[in-house]
Order: structure tokens, then C-alpha cells, then sequence
């Protein structure tokens, strides 16, 4: 008969202790007579990305074509009566890029990971099928055809551009049902006939309108300075709480349309509601500084593997992530003297390879 094993102590018993093992170690937060539970991964996460932000943001403001010590910089930043050649050049030129940076990338990485996760695949990015040329389209008909630069106005054609591209790929992708691969497909035909189009805006306007639109085009933080920044952070502030409304409808949706509908999920204007946001946050940057490519698609891919969570819409993590991206993109285009996406394109497009090579070889 085999020996029977010793009863376990009080302080053994995790029973004793009142946990339950949720596969992954996590915080809990108690105020008010409810409780959070908080992953502790996600959040040393969130503060390395933080701190690497804050890092090469301080790098940022220091260097360039005139280097400041980081006194002479914080400095710069706290006392309005400090020397006015570093205050030009920190708080003039240098701060409202770097915000700039920050706050695109953050909103590209937004915007990838809600189409990531509608169409459950890492493909699924404004880049891939066709969004982002969609605003492009729609902003390059106000520069070119109506003749104004107004921010407004570039942001209502990025976002009715976006919009109606959204509508048409989903218009023929659907085939009594929307499967991902599908919309990916249809979304990159339709994203050349509007690169197309695009092009031949821009050759049946003058040379000075084609130079301009084509700079812009090239996605561009130089020149920018607070009166972008401004309203770009209250539409991103905005977009930000719809994102967050929509945030855990999109995450039953990943489970399947019969699971979704059976919590209660209105599947459909859930679908409708995150299209329109990730529309609107990839207009958004469209507007303020031109399109840049492939930080919609890499971004949450990047928060996903270092959280190693379950879920592309992670969106502090994603946005942090889609944040240091873009700063570490234009610190490198500002050493080259390149537009910043140049380098965003130059790189994703080696991202995107090893995506296609990695999702080929998973399907053989």
C-alpha cells in the first residue's frame, strides 16, 4: 500500500491563501470595493517602453545641427528666461516634432492594432489594404484640385478618402461573410488603383503643386510645429476614448462571431464603429504630417510579442510601442537628412517580407 502523503500545512495550502494561478503573474488593485487584476508583464513593459521613449526623446532635443548639453535643454524647457537661442531651438523646433513623432506613432499603432484585430491577421494594417492610400487620395484631392493647405480641410479629405476606401474593400470583399484573407487581398488591389490615381493627380497639376504634394507625400515631421500639434492632440485625445469604447467589443469579436453574439456583441456596428476610428486615426496623421507607411503594421506585432499577450489590442502598450518607433525613425531620418517616411518605408518593407515569408510558410 502506498505511503500516504502529510496533510499540508496552513501556510502550504494555496487554498489558505485565497489565489487562483491565472497562468500569468499579476498585480491586484482594490479601491472602492472592486478589484483589478493587473498584468505585472504588461506593465514593466509599458514603463521599459516609457523610460526608452523618454530616453531618446531627451537624445533628440539634444543633438542635431546644434548640440546642447542636457542642462542647457532642461533649462531650455523650465525657465521662460533662459538663453533665447536654446529656447529657440528646444522649445521652438525640436519639442513640437518630438511631440509630433509621439503622437502619430502612437496613432498609427492604434489604428494597426484595431485592424489587426477585425481582421485577425497581422497583415490586417491601413497600410496593407489600402486605408492609408484611401487617405492619401482623399488629402491629395484638397492640396491639388482645391488648392488649400488647411489642416481642417486635409483632414476631412484624408478622412473621407479613408472612409470610402474602407466602404469599397468591404463592399467587395463580402461574400456571404468578410474572411480576413479576402479583405486583405481585395484591400492591397485596391490601395495601387489609388496609388495609381494619386499619380495622376499629380501629374496634371503644375510643377510647384506636384513638388509640394509629393514632399508632403513623402511624410514629413520638418516645419511642424504647434499650430499642427494642437489640434492633431485634441482629435487624437478624442479618438483615444472612442478606441477605448470599442476596445472590448473588438476583443469578444476575435473569439468568433458566434461567441460575440452569444455576450451580447452587436458584431456588425461593432465593425462598422472600429473601422471608422482606425479610419480616423490614420487620417489624422495623414493630415498633419503626410503618410507614413508600415508603423501601423509593425507596432503591434512588436507590443504583442513583448507583453506576450493573447490580443494585438493592448492599446497603452501598442501606442507606447507605435510611439518609440516612430521617435527612433525620425531621430535616424534627421541624421540622414531624409524624410521620415523614407526610413519607416525603407525598413517595413523588409518587416513586411518577413511577414509574408513567416505566414506562407505557416499555410504550407
Amino acid at each position: 500500500m502506498p505511503p500516504v502523503p502529510a496533510p499540508r500545512t496552513p501556510e502550504e495550502s494555496p487554498a489558505s491563501v485565497g489565489s487562483v494561478d491565472f497562468g500569468r503573474a499579476t498585480w491586484t488593485w482594490r479601491r472602492l470595493g472592486t478589484a483589478f487584476l493587473i498584468d505585472r508583464r504588461t506593465v514593466l513593459v509599458c514603463c521599459a517602453l516609457l523610460a526608452a521613449v523618454l530616453a531618446l526623446g531627451a537624445l533628440t532635443l539634444a543633438t542635431g545641427s546644434r548640440s546642447l548639453t542636457p542642462g542647457q535643454v532642461l533649462t531650455a524647457l523650465t525657465d521662460p528666461d533662459s538663453d533665447p537661442r536654446a529656447r529657440l531651438v528646444v522649445v521652438t523646433w525640436r519639442l513640437p516634432r518630438l511631440l509630433l513623432a509621439v503622437l502619430c506613432g502612437a496613432a498609427l499603432a492604434v489604428s494597426g492594432a484595431i485592424f489587426q484585430s477585425l481582421t485577425r491577421n497581422p497583415l490586417g494594417s491601413p497600410d496593407v489594404i489600402g486605408f492609408s492610400s484611401g487617405s492619401y487620395a482623399g488629402a491629395s484631392v484638397v492640396l491639388l484640385l482645391l488648392g488649400t493647405a488647411d489642416y481642417l480641410a486635409v483632414a476631412a479629405g484624408a478622412l473621407l478618402g479613408g472612409t470610402a476606401t474602407a466602404f469599397l474593400v468591404y463592399l467587395l470583399a463580402y461574400r456571404g461573410g468578410l474572411q480576413p484573407f479576402r479583405l486583405i487581398i481585395v484591400g492591397i488591389a485596391v490601395g495601387a488603383g489609388l496609388g495609381s490615381l494619386t499619380s495622376m493627380l499629380l501629374l496634371s497639376v503644375n510643377a510647384q503643386q506636384a513638388m509640394l504634394a509629393a514632399s508632403w507625400g513623402a511624410g514629413s515631421l520638418s516645419g511642424l510645429g504647434f499650430d499642427q500639434l494642437r489640434p492633431a492632440a485634441m482629435v487624437f485625445a478624442a479618438l483615444l476614448l472612442c478606441t477605448l469604447w470599442v476596445a472590448r467589443p473588438l476583443a469578444h469579436l476575435e473569439m468568433g462571431d458566434d461567441t460575440a453574439l452569444a455576450l451580447g456583441i452587436r458584431t456588425q456596428r461593432t465593425r462598422l464603429a472600429a473601422t471608422v476610428v482606425g479610419v480616423a486615426l490614420t487620417a489624422l496623421v495623414t493630415a498633419a504630417v503626410g503618410p507614413i507607411a508600415f508603423v501601423a503594421l509593425a507596432a503591434p506585432q512588436i507590443a504583442q510579442r513583448l507583453t506576450r499577450a493573447a490580443t494585438t489590442l493592448r492599446i497603452v502598450p501598442v501606442a507606447l510601442t507605435g510611439a518609440l518607433v516612430l521617435v527612433a525613425a525620425d531621430f535616424t531620418a534627421q541624421r540622414i537628412e531624409l524624410p521620415v517616411g523614407v526610413v519607416t518605408v525603407s525598413v517595413g518593407g523588409l518587416y513586411l517580407a518577413w511577414l509574408l515569408a513567416r505566414q506562407y510558410a505557416a499555410r504550407r
